[in-house]
């Protein structure tokens, strides 16, 4: 059941006449298009709109969308600024951007279930498949339609989040209405297929194989453990990750209920990614160290390096498969 956008959400908009736009830290699909066409609406409303993000744009479909977003706004766009935090629900999990939003007027527009607040104005709806869901739902509820530029956005974050529908289950036919719409509204999803899935280097193909090689099966080949190096890391570059093509092929391994990449991103810091089908929530683990997401995609950034971070996190799986490694 869908929750309802909040009056006061609405109200909201309609009292200001400047927005902060943020998102969380490494931004994916779903938050760069729901902060850029959430942003595009408020404009065409007549307000004030500066698109915020600490980056970094990591992923190659998002990285030409970072120049349209500010690091950090300035003394003046913050005065008399009213925030949206998209994609996440707290202003801590915008990095270096929070700083900047600490004290402003704020709501929040999320689908993560992790994400409930009391802090914040908040449109929370955990069964949503995506951010970009709900900002169609709140410009509908604005008497608006989308315009192509939006439709195409919104379709992208849709699409990002539901693996282009791959993780789409038979409750999902509201997802599929929501695409239908966007396309009337000029969404391509050839073209946004091509966005996420084309234009990659021999890197990243390399680096794939590599990750791929460092696997290790757990708990009776039901977790698949896998690991980026920091040299690996600087052989090939951020250019050369594809998350979503290596979740795919692991995914694809009889009898994998569960899969972690923990990546070593500088001498003393991990982001690490979690993807389970369906018996594992893997958002409860992430949420454990500090992370979030959704029951089958999660993720977090951690402080340690990666023989130090491999055993906790395999003790938080032991507890939810019951067995030794």
């Amino acid at each position: 059941m869908k929750t309802p956008i909040p009056q006061a959400l609405l109200e909201f908009i309609q009292e200001n006449s400047k927005f902060l736009i943020a998102g969380h830290r490494e931004p994916d699909g779903d938050c760069v298009g729901s902060q850029l066409a959430l942003g595009s609406v408020l404009e065409r409303l007549g307000k004030e709109v500066i698109p915020c993000s600490a980056g970094p744009f990591k992923r190659g479909e998002i990285k030409g969308y970072e120049p349209r977003f500010s690091s950090g706004p300035t003394d003046a766009e913050r005065s008399g600024a009213a925030v949206i935090i998209l994609d996440c629900s707290s202003p801590e999990r915008t990095g270096d951007l929070a700083p900047f939003l600490k004290g402003l007027p704020t709501a929040t527009i999320d689908h993560h279930r992790t994400g409930e607040t009391h802090e914040f104005l908040s449109y929370l709806d955990p069964s949503a498949p995506s951010t970009t869901f709900l900002v169609l739902e709140l410009i509908e509820a604005l008497g608006l339609s989308p315009t192509k530029e939006e439709a195409e956005l919104l379709f992208f974050g849709l699409c990002t989040d539901t693996g282009f529908f791959r993780h789409v289950d038979d409750q999902g036919a509201e997802t599929f209405r929501c695409a239908s719409r966007l396309i009337d509204a000029g969404a391509n999803p050839k073209r946004v297929f091509q966005a996420m899935n084309g234009g990659k280097t021999l890197d990243s193909r390399i680096l794939m194989g590599t990750i791929l090689a460092h696997a290790e099966s757990y708990f009776g080949g039901k977790l698949l453990f896998c690991t980026e190096t920091l040299e690996d890391t600087q052989r090939y570059g951020l250019e050369g990750r594809d998350s979503d093509s290596l979740y795919q092929l692991l995914q694809a391994v009889e009898g994998v209920e569960a899969i972690v990449i923990i990546r070593q991103e500088s001498p003393d810091n991990c982001t690490v990614g979690f993807r389970s089908r369906d018996a594992v929530d893997v958002a409860a683990i992430a949420a454990g160290f500090g992370g979030g997401g959704h029951k089958n995609a999660a993720g977090l950034s951690v402080g340690g390096v990666i023989e130090e971070l491999r055993p906790q996190i395999l003790q938080a799986f032991q507890k939810v498969f019951n067995q030794n490694p």
